[in-house]
This record gives structure tokens, C-alpha cells and sequence, in this order.
């Protein structure tokens, strides 16, 4: 028995939640630093704020994965946890930049980086089974069309997200200033629409996508496969991870350094970028996150993370027809070089409009790690533990970060000076590393084909 072949618009739904799963990211990753920076965090403690968002995926992902390939009911097997995070995450998206109404209870800054948890675990909970179900729907030849599907339709929402702060405020009129200190309404409004989108976009997938069942599944794989469902079923427990773990293919193991160095490097970039550019481009003093010109320079990082998105949208469709020519291991080789160059450009950048150009870099970079890792990784994979091992792969995405924010504060203030930019560089360095060990990786698809 053989999966049926989706048509483009069948899998374009069945990943359309991720359009508002990645609008919350964007305006996280974009704003957050510059939330917290009003609510008087540091530049240098920044990072220690964001270790709250790795946490999260190392926790939940592998337990929601765990639990998702185990779930079956009227609703499915993955759209149940789709539907929880996104109300989760819509409540944190709400209430993240409004956390001053709480500080009766609490200081600001600790509600807002509450908010910033719940959201980071609700977005892990929605995410997690979105990437299975890609691996349980799709046949060997049409996953790297459906990862580029869902990495395009991640960088139409992080655009949408990225850019509506600066959209509500110079096509709107929305101020970008609050008189009191406070978070401007722009930003306000921006998570609250933000809330909105995500809701909808889920339940566009859960309403058009229909799941394979368990048994369905069994009958996909060969008589071990099947033998294996059976102890499975009778013996399974949320301990099993750990032996899971243990017993990852060798794909995976080749895959972990590649995806530790890149997100190690985002991780950088994402929270030291607003801060660099306000000091380094705009000449502002570190920690002057209450100016308008300050504002004005986060809303200027909204824009350009906007765009490193918008191009990987589009470089998404053309990743397929890429890799096809000259592998996915080369593809993504040359992808991840790419965007390195373009971080470690940013320091030499003259003004802001140059930067557009080095976020071309990084967007073709974010598009490949987003769908280049996780086709490779597929192939190596039993479709009956795809839901437990892409959680454990993100293992992988969550442990750089993790490193990122305990050492990327001390590295800001101590060996760079408060000099935010050098973080960015630092970023480029860990994508050209990256890069290096992809040549170890073995493609199992790719072996096959030979």
C-alpha cells in the first residue's frame, strides 16, 4: 500500500497553519528584545530573557511528538495540539506587551517574560506536530516540496509579522511612541492581530487536512515496521524518548552539529540585532530604548526581518528544483554560506538600506534550514516515530540556543564591549561552520536514488 499523491494545494493547506504559527514568531523574534529592554531589562541580560524560548522546545517538543504519534481520535492525531498551542499562544501574544496591567501583582518585566514562555510553549506545541504530519501525509518523493511549501508559507507569515509594526505605524498613523515610557501602541495592536491571524490560519489546516490513521500507517511500512507497532502499543511510555534518543539514526546524529551551529547563530541574531543596529547604524546609546530614534531603529529590524523572510519564501519554491540538480546536501552546503556572509556583513555595512542586502543572505540561509534538515532527516525515519524523533531533533535547535543565551550576554559585555554587532558576526562565523559539516551528512534518500 502506497500514500496517495497530494496536489500542490493539499499540502499548501495542510501547512497553512504555519503561516500564523511564524506571524507569532516574528513579531516575537522582532520585538521582544525591545519590550523587555522597556520593561528594563539590560542589553547584556537580554539573552538570559530569551533562554525562556529554547527551554520551552526542549521540554515540549519531544513530549508533544511522544504523545502526537499516540493520539488518535475524532479529531485526528496531530490537529488536536494544533488547536491547543494556537489559543495558548494567542493568549501570550495578547498579553506580552500589555504586561504592565498585571504590575500590581508582579513587576513588568517578569510578566512579560512569562508571557513570552507560555507563548514559546504554546508555538512549540502547535509547531512540532505540524513538521510530523509532513512526514506521516507525504510520500518519499514529495517531501521536499512539502518542507519548502511549509518554509514559504513560514516566510509569508514571519513578513506579515515582521513588517506590521512599521505598516500600522507609517501607512496607519499608528504611534510607534508612548508618552509614558510604556510600549507604543503600534506594537500593541501588532500582537493582538498577530493573536488574530494564528487562530485562522490553524483552523484553515484542521478543517481541510485529513490525517492517516494508525493502522493506515502500519500498512505503509514493512513487517518489522509492523511488528514494531505492535510492541509499541503495548509497551510505550514517555520514558521511551530516552531510549529513543539513544537509538537515533545515524542521518540524525550527522544532522545534530549542522543544526547546533545554525541556530546557535540565529539565536544571535534574533536577539542582539535590534540593539546592534540602534548602536552600530544609528549611533544610539546602548541601553536608550525609550527614544523614538530607538524605536524607529526596531522598527527598522522589523522591516529587514521581514525581508530575510520574504526572500526565503520565494527561495523556498526553488530549493526542489535546486536540490534536485545538485543535491540537498550541497544545496544546503551552499544555502547556509550564503547567509553567513551576509550576517558578517552587517558590520560593514554604511547604513541601514545596505543592510537589505545582507538579509537577502540570511534569507536564503533560513529557507534551506527550514526544510533542507528536516527532508534529509525524513528519509532515515520510521513513519511510525516521526512525531517522537523530530521532537527529539529539536533537541538539536533548542541545546545552541540554550548555550547562546547563557554565554551570549557575558560575550556582549565583556569581550565585545556592549557592541552588540560583534554578536551578528559571531552568527556569521557559526553559519559558515555549519556549512563545513553538512559535507559529513549522509542523505539517505540520496543514496537510494544512486
Amino acid at each position: 500500500m502506497e500514500k496517495r499523491k497530494l496536489s500542490f494545494w493539499e499540502i499548501w493547506n495542510m501547512s497553512f497553519g504555519f503561516l500564523g504559527i511564524q506571524m507569532g514568531f516574528a513579531l516575537q523574534n522582532a520585538n521582544a528584545s525591545r519590550i523587555l529592554q522597556i520593561f528594563g531589562a539590560d542589553v547584556h541580560e537580554l539573552s538570559w530573557f530569551w533562554i525562556i524560548a529554547p527551554l520551552m522546545g526542549l521540554i515540549v517538543q519531544p513530549i508533544i511528538g511522544h504523545y502526537s504519534d499516540k493520539t488518535w481520535g475524532k479529531f485526528g492525531r496531530r490537529k488536536p495540539f494544533f488547536l491547543v498551542g494556537a489559543v495558548l499562544a494567542s493568549v501570550g501574544l495578547i498579553l506580552m506587551p500589555q504586561a504592565e496591567i498585571f504590575i500590581a501583582l508582579l513587576p513588568a518585566l517578569w510578566v512579560g517574560a512569562g508571557m513570552l514562555m507560555i507563548m514559546d510553549a504554546s508555538f512549540n506545541i502547535a509547531m512540532e506536530p505540524f513538521r510530523a504530519l509532513v512526514g506521516d501525509n507525504l510520500r518519499t518523493d514529495q517531501r521536499t516540496l512539502g518542507f519548502s511549501v511549509q518554509t514559504a508559507l513560514i516566510g509569508f507569515g514571519a513578513v506579515i509579522g515582521s513588517w506590521l509594526p512599521y505598516v500600522l505605524t507609517n501607512w496607519f498613523g499608528v504611534s510607534n511612541r508612548d508618552e509614558d515610557g510604556g510600549v507604543p501602541m503600534h506594537l500593541i495592536l501588532s500582537f493582538v492581530i498577530g493573536a488574530v491571524i494564528l487562530i485562522s490560519s490553524i483552523l484553515v489546516t484542521i478543517f481541510t487536512t485529513k490525517e492517516y490513521s494508525p493502522e493506515e500507517l502500519a500498512q505503509f511500512e514493512d513487517e518489522q515496521a509492523h511488528q514494531d507497532t505492535v510492541v509499541i502499543e503495548k509497551e510505550s511510555s514517555l520514558l521511551d524518548i530516552f531510549e529513543d534518543f539513544r537509538k537515533m539514526p545515524t542521518t540524525m546524529r550527522q544532522l545534530s552539529w549542522v543544526q547546533f551551529f545554525s541556530w546557535f547563530g540565529l539565536f544571535g541574531m534574533w536577539v542582539f540585532t535590534t540593539p546592534a543596529i540602534a548602536h552600530h547604524i544609528y549611533g544610539l546609546p546602548i541601553n536608550d530604548s525609550k527614544s523614538e530614534a530607538y524605536q524607529n531603529a526596531g522598527d527598522w529590524v522589523g522591516v529587514l526581518f521581514g525581508i530575510y523572510n520574504l526572500v526565503s519564501a520565494f527561495y523556498a519554491f526553488a530549493l526542489p528544483y535546486i536540490a534536485k540538480k545538485i543535491g540537498r546536501k550541497l544545496t544546503h552546503s551552499i544555502s547556509l554560506s550564503i547567509g553567513g556572509i551576509g550576517l558578517i556583513s552587517m558590520y560593514f555595512m554604511p547604513n541601514e538600506d545596505w543592510l537589505i542586502l545582507s538579509m537577502v543572505g540570511v534569507g536564503i540561509a533560513w529557507a534551506s534550514i527550514l526544510s533542507m534538515p528536516y527532508a534529509i532527516l525524513a528519509g532515515s525515519i520510521s513513519p511510525l516515530k516521526m512525531g517522537v524523533y523530530m521532537g527529539i531533533f529539536n533537541f538539536f535547535i533548542v541545546i545552541p540556543q540554550i548555550i547562546n543565551a547563557l554565554i551570549g550576554g557575558p560575550l556582549v559585555k565583556y569581550l565585545y564591549n556592549d557592541d552588540a554587532i560583534f554578536a551578528l558576526v559571531t552568527s556569521g562565523v557559526s553559519f559558515l561552520i555549519a556549512a563545513a559539516l553538512v559535507a559529513k551528512v549522509k542523505d539517505v534518500d540520496d543514496v537510494v536514488k544512486r
